[in-house]
């Protein structure tokens, strides 16, 4: 990651050299990327988040924003196949790797079978925590295709529902592992 230098004013007085808050500029870094299978390359703040990258520089807003402190997961993205927490990773952590998000699951304009489960199975209700439960079944179905319900309970472990008592979000992820083993 290329780093362009920020410009930084001091004011000297009688007191000595103080930093100013006028006319100062964060650091800012070049970040290539691979965002759901695209390439990227952009210029971002250096303590930018990556939830944030991806909500307002790429346009992707399937990221959600839950408690902001790595607790809930509503903002659950893959990194390299594995689920990472979007508000507590910096975009600048990126350089070089792949980034997937909810979006970039579907296929040709087709959810893919994991999505399709969630909307079939109901495993949605207000929404909100769903991009970050998808996203981590994902990571589980793509290590271990088969998973029981213990399994699939443990890989979720990290990621909070208030809406649905997560029945119909485990009956989703069952769902869609069974339609994969049909698929061809």
């Amino acid at each position: 990651m290329a780093s362009i230098p920020a410009e930084d004013s001091t004011v000297v007085d009688g007191q000595g050299a103080r930093p100013s808050p006028k006319k100062r500029k964060r650091a800012r870094s070049i970040l290539s990327v691979i965002v759901n299978g695209r390439e990227r390359e952009d210029v971002v703040p250096d303590g930018m988040l990556l939830l944030d990258y991806l909500r307002e520089v790429v346009g992707l807003t399937g990221t959600k924003q839950g408690c902001d402190g790595g607790e809930c997961g509503a903002c659950t993205v893959l990194v390299d196949d594995r689920p990472r927490l979007s508000c507590s990773t910096l975009a600048a952590q990126m350089e070089g790797r792949r980034v997937e998000t909810v979006e970039g699951l579907a296929h040709g304009g087709r959810m893919s079978a994991l999505q399709q489960a969630f909307h079939e199975k109901l495993g949605a209700q207000c929404g909100y925590c769903t991009p970050g439960m998808i996203t981590t079944a994902e990571a589980l179905l793509r290590r271990n295709p088969d998973p029981d319900r213990d399994e699939i309970k443990a890989a979720l472990g990290g990621n909070l529902c208030r809406c649905t008592g997560y029945v119909k979000i485990v009956e989703s992820v069952e769902a869609a592992a069974a339609a994969r083993k049909v698929a061809p």
